[in-house]
């Protein structure tokens, strides 16, 4: 395994754009699924073989959140997008990139571009398989959900010994209808579940963004209360 350290320069905030960010990475060749589940647990995200956190000298907004999958209580409307889903087909897989993934993850991002004004930037081929495929080891999974044999969702996660870390998810907006983005979760809290697996480790909540403060709604929850180094323990609460 070889790991290299750096950081970026202070730059815009993604998530609160009248503040000022700064990211610290790690870019690891050949990582372990004890060593992936050790940075995931002390607030690291990964895409492809990096895994970034914030390091922000006057914020700490950022805040890595985890669902109790053995204790989520299913509302009548998570029932309901449940229901409304029987018909979609579910398949669980090594992660790869097919022309199909790539067409749905534009699709996706132009039109949360034109929703949500969120910048978006045609990805190729090779930087989605850097992003979202490289890294995987045994642990990275794709999710992929189909309609009539049509691809309608991607959900890519990392299966951890306690749970799962929750990476991205994509899908086709022609079916919203579906709720497909609630979907692709309450599949994952029936996952941990089946397999008596305990935390979704759903990234960051922020509350004051709106695309993260959403997340203050799947109760309960724990935050990590500290910013661990390796040889640290996280502190959850």
């Amino acid at each position: 395994m070889r790991t290299i350290d750096f950081c970026t320069l202070e730059m815009k905030c993604a998530y609160l754009p009248q503040k000022r960010a700064r990211m610290r990475y790690k870019h690891i060749k050949g990582v372990t699924p004890k060593h992936n589940d050790a940075l995931t647990h002390r607030g690291w995200r990964r895409f492809g073989e990096y895994y970034s956190k914030p390091q922000c000298s006057n914020c700490d907004e950022c805040l890595n959140l985890r669902i109790d999958a053995q204790n989520f209580k299913f509302s009548r409307n998570d029932k309901r997008t449940l229901k409304k889903n029987l018909n979609t087909k579910i398949f669980m897989r090594s992660p790869t990139v097919t022309k199909e993934h790539l067409d749905l993850y534009n699709l996706y991002h132009e039109d949360k571009k034109n929703q949500k004004n969120w910048k978006h930037y045609k990805l190729s081929m090779q930087h989605y398989y850097e992003l979202y495929v490289a890294g995987h080891g045994s642990f990275g999974k794709e999710i992929l959900y189909f309609v009539k044999d049509r691809l309608v969702a991607v959900d890519l996660v990392d299966i951890l010994e306690d749970g799962i870390s929750s990476i991205y998810c994509f899908y086709d907006p022609s079916f919203n209808h579906l709720s497909l983005g609630r979907y692709s979760l309450y599949q994952q809290i029936l996952l941990c579940i089946a397999k008596n697996l305990r935390w979704i480790y759903i990234g960051y909540y922020v509350q004051d963004c709106p695309s993260l403060a959403y997340k203050d709604k799947y109760k309960p929850y724990e935050l990590l209360q500290n910013r661990p180094n390796l040889d640290t323990l996280p502190q959850w609460a």
